[in-house]
């Protein structure tokens, strides 16, 4: 358990918008005068590195004899000193729009255990959305805020992968502008104890889309934190992101989530051994990743996915939890239904969009009366107003099932399909012939076109996935 006393913030005026003649006048300074990440301050300027140890496999309590690993230990203790300590300072330095930790919060009473959050000061404070929400891949703007714009004083320290393949820390390191560094740094605009950023390659700009590279990253960020209390979460552009420049959020709860909790149902194992299986009795419809041969093949997987859902302008959300063990894929629809109009106006007064901390069961509440009047009742008519339809999430799960099974193949690997227990009704002939064709882009009078188009290893997920949709249907 951690121990680290909190700090009452001082709420600060940092990041907030200048004016042409503030920027002026700084700029006549030294650079911007800001102190800020562009290359008008960035020359020559310095800040702590953390590099991390590349590994092929998952961190285990044994080793293959069963006798206990013991890996050497860190030069700082990556959570608790690192991340937390230095987030600790800027919350002593000011730093922050408001003091997130006088905001109450409590556990609502139910089987799932939702948590709410009285957080007023968020929406108020929080920069506003500058882009299109009806397009998940939009280009950069550097007119628009970014990442470059931050104060250094607001970045921890460089996320970056060590040369040795040894953990090193060095407590100021030159930032290497033509290589672009990736870093972590202060949200200031806060909903949990110690909520940072990871901005991958800071320098290169790049706009709120995942890649495979990025999102390793961010596998390896949990992987370090090696606690898990400590979540990644990532919100595209549409599922309520609202700064365009690539970033994975992230901070420390010592409670499950309810999304944690749920049970799910196992789908499939791909041929690098990730499982994949869906969730159940939840609000929120979504996929489940874990395992794989290392931790390289299970964010290929989910990124891939992730891909998948960015090029057909689907809306979603990422979990990361377990140290990076877990992965939650939600796509979502709350604002498009906003915009079409079908989004209750008792649920739209309450001002809450439903990103990736509210879909894992985290519910920030704007309004004293919702705060108040918090139920799991509640909670879960406003999540389910987020998840897809069947029909709708059977159609993107093909989507994605053709992309993983692309990647898989690639990689050599072979799937393997697991057909979970069914707790249903049966369903008719005729609602099984929907959901076959429903289940695979390419299935044409009940047979699997990709058979005859294909015929080769990476047909094999697909075709798995078709048949496990299925024998599902057929059970209930």
């Amino acid at each position: 358990m951690l121990r680290i006393k909190r700090v009452p913030t001082v709420v600060s005026n940092y990041q907030k918008e200048e004016t042409e003649e503030a920027a002026a006048a700084a700029r006549r300074v030294s650079g911007c005068g800001r102190n800020c990440l562009n290359k008008c301050c960035i020359q020559g300027a310095k800040l702590p590195l953390y590099a991390f140890k590349r590994v092929n496999k998952f961190k285990t309590e044994m080793g293959v004899h069963g006798h206990e690993v013991r890996e050497p230990e860190p030069p700082v203790a990556f959570l608790d000193s690192l991340v937390l300590g230095e987030w600790e300072d800027r919350v002593q330095r000011g730093l922050f729009r408001y003091d997130v930790t006088a905001c109450e919060t409590r556990v609502i009473p139910g089987q799932y255990g939702f948590i709410a959050q009285l957080n007023e000061g968020r929406h108020l404070k929080k920069r506003p959305t500058e882009f299109r929400v009806d397009k998940v891949l939009q280009p950069f703007d550097g007119n628009k805020f970014n990442f470059t714009k931050v104060g250094q004083e607001e970045v921890l320290f460089q996320f970056e992968a060590s040369e040795d393949g040894e953990v090193q820390f060095h407590p100021s390191a030159p930032i290497d502008v033509e290589n672009s560094p990736s870093v972590v740094a202060i949200n200031v605009s806060p909903i949990e104890y110690g909520h940072v950023l990871l901005i991958p390659r800071v320098l290169e700009c790049l706009p709120q889309r995942i890649d495979r590279d990025s999102f390793l990253l961010a596998l390896y960020m949990a992987a370090e934190a090696g606690n898990p209390y400590f979540r990644l979460g990532y919100n595209s552009l549409g599922a309520f992101a609202t700064i365009n420049h690539l970033h994975f959020q992230a901070y420390y709860m010592a409670l499950p989530f309810p999304i944690e909790k749920a049970p799910t149902k196992k789908i499939i194992s791909t041929g690098s051994g990730v499982k994949i299986s869906e969730l159940l009795n939840y609000p929120v419809r979504g996929l489940v990743f874990e395992g794989g041969n290392s931790l390289e093949d299970l964010s290929n997987t989910v990124s891939d996915a992730c891909i998948c859902l960015q090029e057909n302008n689907i809306p979603y959300n990422v979990l990361i939890a377990d140290c990076g063990k877990r992965i939650f894929l939600l796509p979502q629809c709350y604002a498009e239904k906003q915009a079409l109009g079908e989004v209750s106006s008792e649920l739209l007064d309450t001002q809450v969009n439903p990103a990736v901390w509210e879909i894992s069961g985290h519910m920030v509440l704007k309004r004293k009366k919702d705060y108040e009047e918090a139920s799991e009742e509640n909670a879960w008519r406003l999540l389910a107003e987020v998840s897809l339809s069947e029909e709708r999430y059977q159609e993107v799960n093909a989507l994605i099932f053709e992309a993983i099974a692309r990647g898989d193949d690639a990689n050599g690997g072979v799937a393997e399909s697991v057909i979970g227990e069914a707790d249903a009704k049966p369903k008719s002939g005729g609602e099984v012939d929907a959901i076959n064709k429903n289940s695979c882009p390419a299935m044409v009078s009940g047979t699997p076109e990709c058979l005859v188009l294909h015929g080769s290893r990476y047909c094999g997920l697909m075709i798995r996935y078709c048949f496990y949709k299925l024998a599902s249907a057929m059970t209930y």
